[in-house]
């Protein structure tokens, strides 16, 4: 029950802010659709209950009037049904993609916030894939909550309903045993109850190990799909390496996991789905083993047997509810579990970015990034790099130094506020402009324009703009081509996705402009080229670079190194940090 209670509770979590939402209305008015519908549909159940009585008697005394009334009034109720039944699958739907639409655009919004999503994949990630929270997850979540809690609904009502007539019928066809009557006051209702109730405990006893393949199940699934997408997206260097072979063997790898926990989910199905099927084939004759002794008796006619049967079947299938839709339940709660695992995994990443005990990042200051008291950590509190008293003047060129994995790029990211590990505070002057170009620039799919632009709207930059900035940094060919769409990364070598990084820069003309090796693919001579065209177009820009090459010195002003310092790396003491 208490597991019960926090699945609830959590489903309540999840799915109440969508219905006090801008979209409020147009989704409570089509759940109450949806609702009144099923409810309705109940009705021509209890409607159609009460005709068999009539129908059968009909049939037995050999009535033709009677029988073609019946039939008329049937088809009657037939045709509301099928209307309803369409309308309430219809407008289910549409509920059903206003509420993911709703959903979707929530989880993108938080995720993405103020870089959620690095500080997400900085913990490890807890909540792995967010590709599938967002698509799979949410999909599934918003049908299922739809059906199981409409067809809740819809059990509870038809019980409500026909145990009243299941009661009735009980006085009028009493339990006829060994020749007599035994007076047991509503002994149908009481067997419809028994036989549902051992009928659940039984399934959940025996399905209830499916909620942790479920979710297992989808985890390797996802974990399959985001490997295949890697191996698509880096096709190039798996090729120059011939590791076909070890791509192969690595997905089989996590396709056997597929598999392994597919066959799983085969076994525990396959008794459950025994038990169930028997059950259900055993709840077609029950009601008839209850009430034939009464009818062969003569205490009740054909139509009172007939409908007594459909009205036990009626509440025992409602009872009956979560026996009928166990395996849905099972793949709910998976669903439930991971939806809530995203939310607390985006919790944890906003917790980072506010949380007392981090590195400090605001505006203020006159023309410089100041550094002051900041001690880096790595995620797991292994100190990285102290940086205490460094500043970034207005204006000034300045070459960040020192050996791989002394923590000038993870400088970097705490300048930019997305790095939260650590101490100390970094002031940027208020309304600065910056840009970080890292060494692999990002480029969205989609038209070249766009990818030049980014992170602006398409359509910021005029052709002549984009034109003009090509052709300086060496790429006049692509001027042509700034409609045409693709996927950028993959299209262009490294060399020139650098340059048209700088395309980028060129076009934005930020304040402060970080290059995190962002010319190393490049030669020497056109390395030095593209320096210098920033130092003419960009002559107020603050430039910060991370470079390996001594050739880097003379577009510099001064030259900051870290070094090693005990357990961790500081301002290589001497020269270089005089200069600072």
């Amino acid at each position: 029950m208490k597991n019960i209670r926090s699945t609830l509770a959590t489903v309540w979590r999840i799915s109440a802010p969508y219905f006090r939402s801008e979209d409020k209305w147009a989704g409570r008015g089509l759940l109450a659709a949806v609702i009144a519908i099923e409810l309705a549909i109940v009705g021509i159940n209890v409607l159609i209950n009460q005709w068999n009585s009539r129908f059968y008697n009909a049939l037995q005394e050999r009535d033709w009037d009677s029988f073609v009334s019946e039939i008329i009034y049937f088809s009657v109720l037939a045709a509301i049904f099928i209307v309803l039944a369409v309308y309430q699958l219809y407008l289910n739907q549409w509920l059903q993609i206003r509420w993911r639409r709703w959903m979707t655009a929530q989880y993108l919004g938080e995720w993405l916030h103020d870089a959620n999503h690095y500080r997400m994949q900085l913990q490890g990630d807890a909540a792995d894939n967010p590709d599938q929270r967002m698509t799979d997850d949410v999909k599934l979540f918003v049908d299922r909550t739809l059906n199981i809690g409409v067809g809740l609904l819809s059990s509870i009502v038809t019980i409500a309903s026909f145990v009243t007539i299941l009661w009735g019928l009980s006085n009028a066809a009493p339990l006829h045993m060994f020749g007599q009557d035994i007076a047991i006051p509503g002994y149908l209702v009481w067997g419809a109850l028994i036989y549902s109730v051992l009928g659940t405990i039984l399934t959940h006893l025996i399905g209830w190990p499916l909620v942790g393949i479920d979710f297992r199940q989808q985890q390797y699934e996802a974990d399959f799909r985001f490997n295949l997408v890697r191996v698509r997206e880096n096709s190039e260097q798996i090729a120059l390496l011939n590791g076909e072979a070890a791509e192969r063997e690595r997905l089989l790898v996590r396709f056997g996991r597929v598999v392994e926990n597919w066959i799983a989910i085969m076994n525990r199905t396959k008794k459950v789905t025994a038990f169930t099927a028997s059950y259900n084939q055993a709840s077609v004759i029950f009601p008839y083993v209850l009430v034939a002794p009464a009818y062969f008796a003569q205490k009740i006619q054909l139509g009172g047997m007939m409908q007594t049967a459909s009205a036990f079947s009626n509440v025992q299938g409602a009872l009956s509810f979560f026996i009928t839709i166990y395996r849905q339940l099972a793949e709910w709660q998976a669903v439930v579990n991971r939806l809530d695992g995203f939310e607390a995994g985006i919790v944890v990443a906003r917790e980072l970015a506010t949380r007392e005990n981090r590195v400090h990042v605001a505006e203020g200051g006159a023309g410089a990034v100041d550094l002051k008291e900041l001690a880096l950590l790595l995620p797991n509190g292994t100190p990285l790099v102290n940086a205490n008293g460094l500043s970034f003047r207005k204006g000034e060129r300045t070459l960040v130094t020192g050996p791989s994995g002394s923590g000038k790029s993870t400088l970097f990211r705490a300048i930019a506020g997305i790095w939260p590990f650590g101490t100390g505070s970094i002031t940027i002057p208020a309304g600065a402009t910056m840009m970080m170009l890292p060494q692999r620039p990002y480029f969205p799919t989609g038209s070249l324009r766009g990818a030049i632009e980014y992170p602006a709207k398409e359509g910021t930059f005029t052709d002549d703009q984009i034109g003009n900035a090509l052709e300086q940094v060496g790429l006049p060919r692509l001027a042509s081509q700034l409609d045409e769409q693709g996927h950028w990364n993959r299209t262009l070598s490294l060399g020139e996705q650098q340059r048209l990084g700088l395309t980028r820069a060129l076009l934005h003309a930020p304040q402060y402009l970080f290059l995190d090796e962002a010319t190393a693919s490049l030669d020497e001579p056109s390395e030095a080229a593209l320096y210098r065209l920033i130092e003419k177009k960009l002559p107020a820009t603050t430039i910060v670079s991370i470079g390996h090459r001594s050739t880097l010195d003379a577009f510099h002003q001064r030259n900051i190194v870290l070094a090693r310092d005990g357990d961790r790396f500081a301002l290589q003491k001497g020269k270089s940090a005089a200069a600072t």
